[in-house]
């Protein structure tokens, strides 16, 4: 089979690669189980660097549809791994409806079913209320919307840390720490996270982090040398924003940085200056409701590997607590 890219169209490569095979692998033309090509073989045949199909890879890995045994070569994930691309509800639905026939062949009634889940869903959300978990990043855009998003996906309220705060106070942090059940930050701050805190105890779950693949589509679509505005709070986040963007391959665009908060009529003036915006999360809406122009909100995620491994630590900490 002839696999082939669209160059044309301005989304990075290492993207395409990644739909390329997510393709392959919906239609069953690689099946679960089965070797896939080696990365110089698929660089050859797709004529990119081997450093694209790299990050193709490794994204895919993380999203759980190939796994890289060292030594034997990359493989599509079994079934049971990724349960070929269902949705998250219809893998849910599926589970629920395995546990109710087990449950009917144990003796129990569907009535019997639905209360007991019913308690032991309650069970789990108080323990999971009660949990003390810590968020430490880099800047006050990531911090926020990561602690809503990590919340959102494991279900627990996880109060965040500037790591420019914990720099400047860290007894009065170390002492706040001490007593938490979890602390999470990105691999990139883990060492100086360790270096600050000491030894409190406390477990330091590192995550994964990369952009929305949204938002770089959307972005690597926009003409060459458009000028484009970066409304942000801080230039931490602007700098890294503006490197991941790089490291995906967009380099044809001329950035301004605008930092918040300003007056109306000086952010009036600043959108009309530029071709393009871009926004860190949670502003979006208000710079829309000031332009027409395209407002693309740029957001980082932690990967399905990190909400995994978080959920993992978490479900034994659960363990702990009901032996208590």
């Amino acid at each position: 089979m002839k696999l082939q890219l669209k160059r044309e169209t301005g989304i990075p490569l290492y993207i395409q690669v990644q739909n390329l095979i997510k393709e392959l692998i919906k239609n069953g033309v690689w099946l679960p189980g089965s070797k896939i090509p080696t990365e110089r073989s698929l660089a050859q045949q797709l004529n990119v660097s081997r450093n694209t199909i790299s990050m193709a890879f490794r994204d895919l890995e993380h999203q759980g549809l190939l796994v890289c045994h060292q030594g034997r070569g990359t493989f599509v994930a079994e079934s049971d791994e990724v349960v070929r691309l269902e949705s998250r509800k219809e893998r849910l639905l599926r589970i629920i409806d395995m546990a109710m026939e087990e449950a009917t062949t144990l003796g129990f009634s569907i009535d019997d079913f639905m209360a007991i889940t019913h308690v032991r869903a309650r069970e789990k959300r108080d323990i999971l209320s009660k949990v003390n978990i810590i968020l430490i990043e880099c800047n006050r855009e990531q911090v926020d919307f990561f602690a809503q998003e990590l919340a959102h996906n494991v279900g627990v309220i996880i109060h965040p840390i500037l790591i420019g705060d914990l720099e400047s106070h860290p007894e009065k942090f170390r002492e706040v720490i001490r007593k938490a059940d979890i602390v999470i930050t990105t691999l990139f701050h883990l060492q100086t996270v360790k270096e600050i805190v000491g030894d409190v105890g406390t477990e330091i779950i590192s995550i994964a982090l990369s952009p929305l693949l949204d938002s770089i589509v959307r972005i690597a679509r926009i003409p060459n040398n458009a000028h484009v505005g970066i409304f942000c709070l801080s230039n931490n986040f602007a700098e890294k924003m503006i490197a991941s963007l790089r490291s995906a391959g967009i380099n044809h665009l001329q950035y301004s940085i605008f930092l918040s908060p300003a007056e109306k009529e000086v952010l009036l003036a600043q959108i009309e200056s530029v071709d393009y915006i871009i926004t860190s999360p949670g502003r979006k809406q208000e710079l829309m409701n000031h332009t027409k122009k395209e407002v693309v909100e740029f957001i980082y995620s932690p990967d399905q590997a990190s909400t995994n491994l978080l959920r993992a630590a978490l479900m034994e900490l659960k363990e702990k607590n009901l032996k208590k």
